[in-house]
């Protein structure tokens, strides 16, 4: 249990940080508000009207979200591999081939289908 210790101080440090930057951020902060600052922020574009249930998203930015977060994880799984490539032998190498295989043949076939095009 001792070894867990500084584990959990750091995580006592780090909320307390953000919980303290939050607090302080909103005392101190400047409390001019105008309209300009309470409408939606559309990365400088003139906010347009939107029905009252929200606007729709097309299905494409869904697919797309998802494809990075697939895409993403894959190559999560590379980094413990290439910590322990030593220790794992040519049984590793073998495995992370298929595994690297795997990810090229699902990333040619979205290509091929259009899912990496943006219209």
């Amino acid at each position: 249990m001792d070894t867990y210790v500084p584990i959990l101080a750091l995580g006592l440090i780090a909320a307390a940080f953000a919980i303290f930057s939050v607090v302080i951020g909103s005392l101190t902060g400047p409390k001019r508000y105008n309209r300009a600052k309470l409408d939606s922020y559309e990365c400088g574009i003139e906010p347009t009207p939107q029905p009252v249930g929200g606007g729709r998203f097309p299905v494409k930015y869904y697919l797309t979200a998802m494809l990075f977060i697939v895409f993403d994880i894959e190559i999560v799984f590379l980094y413990p591999w290439a910590v322990a490539f030593d220790a794992l032998g040519w049984f590793g190498l073998a495995e992370m081939v298929l595994f690297v295989l795997t990810v090229l043949v699902a990333y040619a076939y979205v290509w091929r289908r259009g899912g990496l095009d943006w219209d």
